[in-house]
């Protein structure tokens, strides 16, 4: 199979978009010269000399390594040190990867899908091997703990997997005609160059879930990943050249190019980027989706969620304590399936609460690479200004802190997981802040609840807890919950690869992952085909 590949082988400027970046990662960019210290620390070398990584590093690659942009300090969000530094891309970088993706996506766009997916199953073995260092490099960098940075690097190897049979399985379909001799199908081609642009949030799984769907589709890939987690990118990337470089391939094929701002909307704008994945605010998505949709351009978009868990009378408080600790602690807040309301039954409000609130008080927070910790810090100082000003906002607004609330005075970004109790109405609910604060409200029946949930502009996942089948199809039926993911005894978070992932309203209407998202790699074609010397038209038609 390897030796058959070998054988194949600006636009309008606007201000439109100040930060392509997710979040507030842009905001939190460092750039510097090399007059400061240029060492690995001892603690972190085994992890980067596993990853053939250096302090000084080039955040460009399409076939060969470079960047010759603004050099960008990588910072461990546990204890404020420099961990390395990337000299990034610049615009005209961008445009000579796509130059060179425009050269090799027909070669890859006729490679039969079963052999693009034995390439992307040697790239999921690559990232098997690694596992263990690049997981550990994304809570170094990001800042989750280390059993979820392994997550992450598990989702990417997952959806490899999903991909590996998908490439067997991208079926068209035969529809009957309604024309004597004429045979009609629907056909999937590779829709051409993706543009993928990430969030530091999950550095690596969201590139993945992109990624391995869209080389198995047939298209190459150029990704630009969040300015403060770029290490990460280009590690994911090494271990994707060697794979290309075992298999004769060229590197254009997965190529990346780390950028601020500048780069990010060039690869928005431009013509030859025919699908934009974006991760990241609703704010700078908004402007992401306006701008690919003026040039007909084709947009995936994954926003914010704004995401409540309901637990009523008749539920198994236990699973539901544990999953709502998970659901609202995780990643200190910071992912997009966050529980960020939870939503009591009055009959258990009072008991349940006291148990969260003693659950919250154990929580053990400190550096994400050790053993035992729950709750490591927030990605930036910016996080933590957006967290103060949160609670700020709730005791403006009416309501109370049952626990938490506090800036931890150490090293680092970290901050107390906080629970408060407010009303559903109330601004600081109904705008998402991406940090560990739980808004908790009563409410009587499940239409209430239903109500309150649907409430928000955002629409990612949700959780009902029940043990009532009634309660339990009502949830999921047209007047549930209005998100992409209803979720039924079990957290908000934490999402299979199996079916496609996303959400409805300011959430962006994208689905990634499993199910049939890989659709939006693909062009459709109807096809009809006359195999007889006779005309006969559609509805009957005469032309004669």
């Amino acid at each position: 199979m390897t030796s058959m590949l070998l054988n194949r082988l600006s636009q309008n400027r606007t201000t439109l978009l100040r930060s392509v970046a997710s979040r507030t990662a842009i905001r939190s960019m460092t750039i510097l010269n090399y007059s400061s210290s240029s060492k690995i620390s001892p603690k972190h070398k085994a992890i980067f000399d596993q990853l053939d990584l250096q302090f000084d590093n080039k955040g460009v690659f399409n076939g060969s390594w470079g960047g010759s942009g603004p050099i960008v300090e990588s910072v461990s969000p546990a204890d404020g040190s420099v961990i390395g530094r990337v000299q990034t891309g610049t615009v005209q970088e961008l445009n000579e990867t796509l130059e060179k993706m425009e050269k090799v996506k027909v070669m890859w766009r006729e490679t039969p899908a079963p052999k693009r997916g034995e390439i992307v199953r040697q790239m999921r073995d690559a990232l098997n091997e690694k596992l263990e260092p690049l997981g550990a490099l994304v809570s170094l960098e990001m800042g989750k703990i280390l059993p979820e940075g392994k997550g992450e690097v598990q989702e990417y190897i997952d959806i490899c997997d999903f991909a590996l049979g998908l490439s067997r399985t991208l079926n068209g379909q035969v529809v009957p005609s309604e024309r004597p001799g004429h045979f009609m199908i629907e056909q999937w081609n590779p829709i051409g160059t993706v543009g993928v642009i990430s969030a530091f949030n999950f550095p690596v799984a969201v590139y993945g879930w992109n990624s391995a769907i869209s080389l198995v589709c047939g298209n190459p890939v150029v990704w630009k990943g969040a300015p403060t987690t770029n290490l990460s990118s280009i590690a994911v990337t090494k271990i994707l050249e060697k794979v290309l470089v075992k298999n004769g391939l060229p590197g254009e094929l997965c190529s990346l190019v780390a950028g601020g701002a500048d780069v990010g909307q060039s690869m928005v704008e431009d013509d030859r980027v025919k699908l934009l994945s974006f991760t990241g605010s609703t704010a700078v998505g908004r402007k992401v989706g306006e701008t690919v949709a003026k040039r007909f351009g084709k947009s995936l978009l994954e926003l914010g969620g704004n995401n409540a868990i309901v637990v009523m009378d008749d539920a198994d408080l236990d699973l539901a304590l544990r999953s709502v600790l998970f659901a609202a602690v995780g990643t200190a807040g910071q992912r997009c399936t966050t529980t960020r309301r939870l939503l009591l039954h009055e009959k258990i409000h009072d008991e349940f609460l006291e148990k969260l609130v003693k659950a919250y008080k154990s929580i053990r927070i400190g550096d994400p690479l050790e053993a035992g910790t729950l709750c490591g810090p927030l990605h930036t100082k910016a996080a933590v200004e957006h967290y103060r000003k949160g609670i700020e906002a709730v005791k403006a607004q009416g309501g109370k802190i049952l626990t938490g609330g506090e800036v931890l005075d150490r090293p680092g970004n970290f901050v107390v997981p906080t629970i408060t109790s407010i009303s559903p109405d109330a601004d600081v609910v109904q705008n998402e802040i991406f940090v560990p604060i739980l808004h908790t409200m009563k409410v009587k029946n499940l239409e209430h609840a239903i109500e309150i949930n649907n409430s928000v502009k955002q629409g990612l996942s949700s959780s009902l807890f029940t043990r009532n089948p009634e309660h339990l199809f009502k949830w999921v039926g047209p007047s549930g919950s209005d998100c992409g993911i209803a979720n039924v005894n079990l957290p908000s978070s934490g999402a299979e690869i199996g079916c496609a992932f996303g959400g409805e309203k300011e959430t962006g209407g994208g689905r990634e992952s499993g199910s049939d998202a890989w659709k939006q790699y693909m062009r459709r074609s109807t096809c009809v085909i006359n195999y007889t010397g006779q005309l006969p038209l559609a509805q009957g038609i005469k032309f004669e």
